[in-house]
């Protein structure tokens, strides 16, 4: 499994309720709720494989 690096994301609290909200609606974590749609994002733009 590639590494993982760490960085801090300023939301604002009504972005990050939303965001909460849609994670536990698909049974994922806030964390990685952003990691599917940063991986689906780069995809959908042929950003990768």
């Amino acid at each position: 499994m590639p590494k993982k690096k760490s960085f801090v994301l300023r939301i604002d609290q009504e972005t990050y309720d939303k965001l909460e909200k849609w994670a536990a609606d698909e049974f994922r974590s806030v964390n990685g709720q952003m990691e599917w749609i940063i991986a689906k994002a780069l995809k959908d733009h042929g950003r990768t494989k």
